[in-house]
Formats: structure tokens, C-alpha cells, sequence
């Protein structure tokens, strides 16, 4: 678990308010060096964007489904077993970060009707996975989908290994870490900022706001425009 205190209930709430470009906008201002790194930088497929933004605590694996694992079958039905552990401890709700490490990630998809109500019944909002997924319609309700692709198989599909540092479409996520995302992807959010973003996206969309409410009046010029960026510093 982490040393730093968990960002709270009320927090997580303030957050799903925003879309995840207002929090990474946030952030820029908060911690200007998140401008480059902390977030997808791959397309991602999210297959219910109705369903709105996600906030949770990420909990990770890397996954396999080209060959069949190998080993004793024992041990195998144990790691499973021990993976779901992983999903139930640990701070609430949950995202589950899957990181596909074959050679052709998405060969066939970890994620469908079964894991999805399973991971829903363990308390996790949804998957971010630069693998695939499948069974769209029938997957549990309310969990959400965001995936480099979208397969009809599962394949040979196992987990590898369990509550590590992944690598999903260009973000890089520790198990616990707080995440935030929707359908224009993922970001993650240092727990020492997360009370401080709501703030940070209200002073960015008032610095906006004079952009846009200018570009929409009659004989909006370039000298408008300059005159908009410059009431922009005054705003605080």
C-alpha cells in the first residue's frame, strides 16, 4: 500500500465532475511537468463512453494469450486464484490496468462477459488494457471497456505477473495508483494533487472562457484574440 494517505470518497466524487483533458489540464497547472508524461499517449477504444468518467485505484498484471501457460496445473489454479485476491484488497473502487506482453498484444482478449461481472463483483469500475476485449453486449453493466482493440476469442489468455509496474498505451502505472479516464483515454493522478484538481480546472476554464466567449462575438479579429490573451494573465 502506499505511505501517502489515500485521497477520500468526496475527492473521488469531485473529480468524475471532470473530464479527464479538464484534470490533465489541472495538473499542468499544478505540477507543470505532467504536461509530459502521466497519461495515454496510444488510442484507446472506450466501448461505453456513456457511462461517463472512471476515478480508481489501479490494480495491475501482465497478460499473456498467444501460447498455453505452462506448468503444474496446481499451481496454475492457484496464481489465478491469487490474481482475484489482488482485485479484492486494497483500496476501493478499483481500475484494473492490464499491460499485453506477447509479441502481438490483443491475441486474444482477457476481458469478456465472465471477468467482467467477476472484477464488477470485486469492486473495480472497469479495465484500461492495451489488450483486447469482447462479449460488448453482454459484459456486466456499468463496467467500463477501454481497449487498444477489440477481438472475438479469448485464446490462451493468462496472467503473468501480478501487482507490477505496466506499461498501457504509453502510461505507466504502479499498482494503487489513482486513476482518472473517459473516452479521450487515461491519467494518472499523484495523490497529493487529487484535492487540489477541481480547483486548478476551474482557474483553467475561466482563462478559457475569455478565449472562447471573445472568438464568438461579431467581428472577432486577431486583435480581439491578443487583447483575450492578455486579460488572461490577470486571472489568478
Amino acid at each position: 500500500m502506499p505511505a501517502l494517505s489515500l485521497p477520500t470518497s468526496a475527492e473521488l466524487d469531485a473529480l468524475k465532475k471532470f473530464d479527464t483533458p479538464t484534470v490533465c489540464n489541472a495538473l499542468e497547472v499544478l505540477r507543470p511537468s505532467r504536461r509530459g508524461y502521466g497519461y495515454t499517449t496510444e488510442p484507446l477504444v472506450c466501448c461505453f463512453p456513456e457511462l461517463g468518467p472512471m476515478v480508481g485505484f489501479a490494480r495491475t498484471a501482465t497478460i499473456r494469450s498467444m501460447h498455453p501457460k505452462e506448468g503444474d496445473p496446481a499451481e496454475i489454479k492457484e496464481q489465478r486464484l491469487a490474481y482475484y485476491s489482488s482485485i479484492e484488497e486494497g483500496p476501493r473502487p478499483s481500475i484494473v490496468v492490464l499491460q499485453d506482453i506477447d509479441p502481438m498484444p490483443g491475441y486474444g482478449s482477457f476481458w469478456g462477459e465472465v471477468q467482467s461481472n467477476v472484477h464488477k463483483g470485486l469492486g473495480a469500475l472497469g479495465t484500461i488494457t492495451n489488450g483486447c476485449v469482447r462479449d460488448i453486449p453482454d459484459c456486466a453493466p456499468g463496467f467500463q471497456f477501454m481497449a487498444a482493440t477489440i477481438k472475438p476469442s479469448h485464446a490462451f489468455v493468462h496472467v503473468v505477473e501480478i501487482g507490477v509496474e505496466v506499461t498501457v498505451c504509453g502510461m505507466i502505472v504502479k499498482p494503487f495508483d489513482l486513476i482518472h479516464a473517459d473516452r479521450h483515454g487515461a491519467v494518472v493522478i499523484p495523490y497529493d494533487l487529487a484535492a487540489k484538481v477541481p480547483e486548478a480546472a476551474a482557474l483553467v476554464a475561466r482563462k478559457e472562457r475569455l478565449v472562447i466567449e471573445a472568438s464568438r462575438k461579431p467581428g472577432f479579429s486577431v486583435a480581439e484574440l491578443r487583447k483575450a490573451f492578455a486579460a488572461q494573465q490577470d486571472i489568478h
